[in-house]
């Protein structure tokens, strides 16, 4: 950064001989640095003048408990948004979205965690000429999840937001500016991952984790919304599928990432070598029981498979990942369970990791 100075004290100094490049007596100064220290000086006026100008907004990242975004109509144009807006004079970005979400959605209530912070270049599409935009620092907080009650008590006002909805992350792209639909789904990535505040340019991350270079949330979650029924499935129901709660020894679990699709699937419970295997429970649907079993990895071979990325995430990353109603929470509860049962750690929160392809042995 320049030094600052102004005229009164440019005059003192080249009086004084400190800046003319003067030597006071037992000092030594060469002419490169003479030169070096002249060229950074500004005074406030100049330094002032060639600082970048940029807009600053405030939105917020709502989800619903089946883990949908929060999304808003306007009148003022045909794609959707998130809830928020501009930043005013002097208010700080976290009241800022505080106040939108009151004016917007007659919803109190703070935000003060941060899920992504982005910068979206003067030249973005989509900005009329006369409109001159500069470029634009975007705060993304979290809201959280919201109960029934809460999405119940919103209140729209009587101009500008026409409607909310609830949509599915895959539907984002469709629904949103392009560059909107980026930056929401990255926010959202860095809600699950847990790790803080994610900086992105033009909505991608400038150090993308493993759910962003995988895509993950860019197809539709595959639903199973049938009632959660624990222990072994019944001899007299047909078995639709079979997967695995495989836990490694930090308590987080086994989960296939489809490389083409970005698709979370639970591995099925032959995907390593394993102890303590036991039936979890089952879901139940049209056509057949989606079984459960838990065990724990003693290692993971080679990846047989080159379509699925193989990643360590927590149990409630995985559910996080996936689209299983209001039952989820009763399955997660039997996962925490079986973890008890098996004597593992509850893990903390981390950005899921890709495992490597040769595999590994604990």
């Amino acid at each position: 950064m320049p030094q600052l100075t102004d005229k009164a004290v440019s005059e003192k100094t080249l009086t004084d001989g400190s800046a003319s490049g003067e030597a006071r007596p037992g000092e030594a100064q060469s002419s490169a640095s003479r030169s070096d220290r002249e060229g950074t000086w500004m005074t406030p006026e100049a330094y002032g003048a060639s600082r970048a100008a940029l807009w600053t907004a405030a939105v917020v990242l709502v989800t619903d408990s089946d883990g949908r975004v929060l999304v808003q109509s306007v009148d003022y144009r045909a794609d959707r948004l998130l809830p928020g807006g501009a930043v005013d004079a002097g208010e700080a970005p976290c009241a800022a979205a505080a106040r939108e979400l009151r004016e917007e959605l007659g919803v109190d209530g703070r935000y003060p965690r941060g899920l992504a912070v982005d910068w979206i270049p003067a030249d973005t599409p989509g900005f009329p000429a006369g409109m001159r935009f500069p470029g634009e620092i975007l705060f993304v907080y979290d809201g959280g999840t919201w109960t029934p009650d809460r999405i119940d008590s919103v209140r729209l006002p009587d101009q500008e937001v026409t409607g909310i909805h609830f949509a599915e992350p895959a539907e984002l792209p469709s629904l949103m500016d392009a560059g909107d639909a980026r930056r929401a789904l990255s926010a959202l990535r860095a809600r699950i991952n847990g790790a803080g505040t994610a900086l992105l340019e033009d909505g991608r991350p400038t150090v993308p984790t493993a759910l962003d270079r995988l895509g993950v949330l860019r197809t539709r979650r595959i639903p199973q919304h049938g009632a959660w029924h624990a222990g072994p499935v019944p001899a007299q129901l047909p078995v639709r599928d079979h997967s695995g709660w495989l836990f490694a020894p930090d308590g987080r679990v086994l989960l296939l990432i489809a490389r083409a699709t970005g698709a979370a699937h639970l591995p099925p419970p032959s995907a390593g070598p394993t102890t303590g295997a036991a039936p979890l429970g089952y879901r139940y649907g049209d056509q057949g029981a989606h079984a459960r079993t838990a065990a724990r990895l003693t290692a993971l071979p080679p990846a047989a498979d080159p379509a699925y990325a193989r990643l360590l995430a927590t149990p409630e990353q995985v559910r996080e990942l996936s689209d299983w109603g209001p039952a989820g929470a009763h399955e997660l509860a039997a996962v925490h369970t079986a973890r008890t049962r098996l004597s593992l750690p509850a893990p903390t929160r981390t950005p899921p990791t890709e495992l490597p392809e040769p595999g590994t042995r604990w």
